[in-house]
This record gives C-alpha cells, sequence and structure tokens, in this order.
C-alpha cells in the first residue's frame, strides 16, 4: 500500500510541476494543477493514516513477542517494551514511509526530466547519489546503537538495584548503587547529546549537498534561457522538478537520525529468543506424574546452569535435591514448572514431552512453594485461594499452623495482608496456598525452611508432611529435616547430577 502511494506522489508531483510550468508563463491556473495540489495533501494524510495504524499492530506485535521472550533479564525486557517499543514509532511512521517515496518519485522525476532537457537530466543523475552517500558517511559517527545498549543496561541495572534495595540498605550499599546509576545516566546522556550533535551536522550537510546541487542544474539554465537555446516554459518545468527530486531524499535523511534509535530497539526486539507457544495434546491422567529428564540442559546467556542432566522420579515417590548454592537446584524445579525451556534434552510427564502440554493445565497439577512466596495485596484468605474459587481455605490455613495468625487478626482471614508478615507466616502461607490445591499431583518445595527459626521450621516441616502423601514430590533442601522426608536424596553440583546418597 505504501508503495502505491508513493507511484501516485510521484504522479501527483509530476502533475503539479506542468501545471506550475504552465501558470507561470502565463497559461491560468488549470484544473490539473488543482487536482495535483489537493492530491498531495490527501496522499500525505494517507500516508499519515497508513504508517500509523501500521506503527500501531507492529508495536502490538513487538510486545507480544518481548513477553514471550526467553531472556532472563526482566529490566532489560521491560525496557524493551516500554521505551523501546515506543521508539520505533519515529521509524515506522517517519522513516519508513520516506524511504518509500525517496525511492519512487526521484525515478519519476528523473525519466521527466530526460524528456524535457538531456542535460539537466544527467546533473541530478550525477548529484543526486550524493545525499545517501554523504548521509551514509555522516550517520556512521552517530551512535545510535551504543545510545540503545546504554539504556537498556541502565534499565537493567536500576530494576535490579529496587528489587535488591531492602538487602543494599541492610548491608549499607546503598549509595554506592546509586553512584553507578547516576554513573550509568550521566553515560546515557552523554550518548545522547553525541547523537544529536552529528543529526545536526547530517542535515547541514544534506542541505549544503541538495541546494548546491540544485543550484548546478539552475544556472546553467538561466544562461540558456537568456541566450533562447531554452523555452520559457521548459526551464521553469525543470526548476520546479529538481528541487522534487532531491527532497525526499533530504526528509528521508533527516528522518534517519530521529528513527535510529528505534531502529535498533527493534532490531534487538526480532532478535530477541521467543518461547514458543505450546500446543496441548490429550489430556494426561491427574494425580502423582512420574517424572523424567533426559539429558536435559539449561544456559542462562551462555552461562550453564544444568548440564546434560538425566533423572526418573516415579510417580507417588518423594525426592530431595541437596547441593551448594547455584548448583542450579531452583533451575531444575523452574524447568519442571515449565516457565524455562531446556536448551537441549527434554523434560517427560508421564511418558509425554511437558513442552506438548498446555502450561494451563500442567500448572493446575501442581503445588509450589518457592524460597520466598510473593504476597499480594487483598486479604489473607485471598492469597490463599490465590484465585481457585474451590479452595478450603480454613483447611489449609489449619493444616499450615495459619490458624492462629487469622484469630489474632481484626477481620479473620478478611484482613488485608500488609508488610508486618513475617518471614515465617510468609513461607506458611505459600505452604497453604500448596494444601489448597487438593487436586495437584506434583509437589514442587525450594526451601521452604530456609532463613525460618526453629520453632517455625517444625511449624513448616508439619505441614509439609500433610501435604506430601499420595503425591509426587521434588524437595530443594538444604537442612536435615527436610531431606528426611524424602525416599531419595540426590546432589547437584555445577548442573550435574553426583552420585545418589541415602536418605
Amino acid at each position: 500500500m505504501l508503495s502505491l502511494l508513493g507511484v501516485l506522489t510521484a504522479f501527483s508531483v509530476l502533475l503539479q510541476a506542468e501545471g506550475l510550468a504552465t501558470l507561470l508563463t502565463g497559461g491560468g491556473v488549470s484544473l490539473p494543477l488543482l487536482v495535483a495540489i489537493a492530491a498531495r495533501a490527501g496522499l500525505s494524510w494517507g500516508h499519515g493514516v497508513l504508517s500509523g495504524r501500521f506503527a500501531v499492530s507492529v508495536r502490538d506485535a513487538l510486545r507480544q513477542r518481548l513477553l514471550r521472550s526467553a531472556s532472563d533479564r526482566a529490566g532489560v525486557v521491560a525496557t524493551q517494551v516500554t521505551r523501546g517499543v515506543d521508539a520505533t514509532d519515529s521509524y515506522l511512521t517517519g522513516y519508513l514511509p520516506s524511504l518509500v517515496v525517496s525511492v519512487v518519485v526521484p525515478a519519476a522525476v528523473i525519466v521527466r526530466l530526460f524528456t524535457a532537457d538531456l542535460v539537466s537530466a544527467l546533473v541530478v543523475v550525477v548529484t543526486l547519489p550524493l545525499i545517501p552517500v554523504f548521509a551514509v558517511l555522516v550517520g556512521k559517527q552517530a551512535k545510535a546503537s551504543v545510545q540503545w545498549e546504554l539504556l537498556t543496561k541502565l534499565g537493567g541495572h536500576f530494576l535490579d538495584v529496587v528489587r535488591g534495595l531492602g538487602t543494599l540498605k541492610v548491608f549499607g550499599r546503598a549509595a554506592a548503587q546509586a553512584a553507578t546509576v547516576r554513573s550509568m545516566a550521566s553515560a546515557h546522556a552523554d550518548a545522547t547529546m553525541k547523537t544529536l550533535r552529528v543529526a545536526f551536522l547530517s542535515a547541514l550537510v544534506l542541505e549544503l549537498v541538495a541546494t548546491l546541487s540544485v543550484a548546478l542544474v539552475a544556472v546553467p539554465i538561466g544562461f540558456r534561457l537568456l541566450s533562447g537555446d531554452l523555452d520559457a516554459r521548459s526551464a521553469l518545468l525543470i526548476l520546479v522538478l529538481t528541487p522534487e527530486a532531491y527532497l525526499p531524499l533530504r526528509a528521508a535523511g533527516a528522518k534517519f537520525h530521529a528513527a535510529a534509535e528505534g531502529l535498533t530497539a527493534l532490531r534487538e526486539a526480532l532478535s530477541a529468543p521467543v518461547v514458543s507457544p505450546r500446543s496441548a495434546v490429550s489430556a494426561r491422567r491427574r494425580g502423582a506424574p512420574s517424572l523424567v529428564l533426559e539429558r536435559v540442559s539449561v544456559s542462562y546467556e551462555g552461562v550453564p546452569a544444568l548440564s546434560e542432566v538425566d533423572l526418573a522420579v516415579p510417580a507417588g515417590s518423594r525426592i530431595a535435591v541437596v547441593g551448594p548454592s547455584g548448583s542450579g537446584k531452583s533451575t531444575l524445579l523452574a524447568v519442571l514448572l515449565g516457565f524455562v525451556p531446556p536448551s537441549s534434552g527434554r523434560v517427560l510427564v508421564d511418558g509425554v514431552d511437558l513442552r506438548s502440554l498446555a502450561p494451563a493445565a500442567w500448572l493446575e497439577d501442581v503445588a509450589w512453594v518457592p524460597q520466598r512466596p510473593t504476597l499480594f495485596r487483598g486479604s489473607l484468605a485471598s492469597n490463599i485461594a490465590l484465585g481457585l474459587p474451590s479452595a478450603d481455605v480454613p483447611f489449609a490455613a489449619r493444616a499450615a499452623a495459619l490458624d492462629s495468625l487469622a484469630a489474632g487478626l481484626p477481620q479473620g482471614f478478611e484482613t488485608p495482608v500488609g508488610e508486618v508478615v513475617s518471614a515465617g507466616q510468609r513461607q506458611r502461607i505459600g505452604l497453604a496456598r500448596a494444601l489448597a490445591r487438593t487436586s495437584a499431583g506434583l509437589v514442587l518445595l525450594d526451601e521452604p525452611t530456609a532463613r525460618l527459626d526453629s520453632r517455625t521450621e517444625d511449624a513448616v516441616l508439619s505441614a509439609t508432611r500433610r501435604l506430601l502423601p499420595g503425591r509426587t514430590a521434588v524437595l530443594v533442601a538444604h537442612r536435615p529435616a527436610m531431606v528426611s522426608l524424602a525416599d531419595r536424596v540426590i546432589e547437584l553440583r555445577g548442573g550435574r547430577v553426583r552420585p545418589e546418597v541415602a536418605a
């Protein structure tokens, strides 16, 4: 559609030039001239509408793609989804339509100039490539990619600082990180100013080249007109058409620098790895599943987290995963949840590849307790049920030793959950969520007793014992009390499974 509008724009330019040449030589205002002027105005409006709609659809598609990104850098993805996607607007609505017109209109003008005056057409043909050549030479000095890279690093680092602000305050590192953020912001500001300086220089160079090129045509035309070698109408037609040949290229060059950041962001978004949507297969049986990991490997930006892990978990069994921090235990649970796709290998659930299962249906059959359960705005009951209408909240709370907490609250289970909840109570709320999912056949626990005192740990362990019977369980554990709940113990070191030890 943009190509068709470009062809119509070229036709209207030629028609307008013919009408202006006739008007300026005493021919009067003609109907084709009025039609051409109206057509150029309408085509300009049409370009804006179509490119705007196209930009909206592209931005929506980019956001959906980025939200499905397999990247684990939340800060970078957040910057791409917001600033990066919005920055593509200047490229999609400004530079791209101008690029189409800059190809079609100069070609049409040159063809018409060849029929009007061979010498002028040759001058335009020789000088016209100077505009893109100089634009490329100057544009190479623009650091739009560096500017965007600095912005994404700043966004990612800032999000990490905000997330860990409490820890930074505890260890007295908040001021140092604030200085780092200021330094990164200053570097981005410097890169932006350098890009703007190059953009202004580019505009000056393009205007100068276009003006000199038009002068190379206009001056000889004037002398030939005075000598009688050229009639007035042909001279005016050439003088009107010549700037039209350079105008689209000047406009595209001027808009390129404004669109450079958006183009860089667009390329980065399109190159981002995406988790492909998984299609559902026939419904698997509900209940305790059997799990088989076949040479499963996971890497984060080239750094291996799991390396060819082979593991079999029979239905209804309980295994404990132990190992030092950073050995890949939490990554193993993320793979079983389906949150992190294996770089190689596969996970079989009752003999079916996990990637072929519908994510929503699989997660309905999983009870998961992370290291630090997330609490949402709302009541204690809604945090335990967590969107499960059939949840028996009092039973789950009683099983997780939370009934005493609810009894001491002014509104019981309907009391809003705030920051006053302790670490132990937060863990028990996470366990209560898992206990409320009575139909879940798989239990995944990620060190639920970490950072708890012995009394709270006993309460959590007691709730965990109520959670495990009749289910398949994978327990990430550091403390012996949690390991004692398992039938088997496996050890992860460096992302690899070590020989099994006795439970």
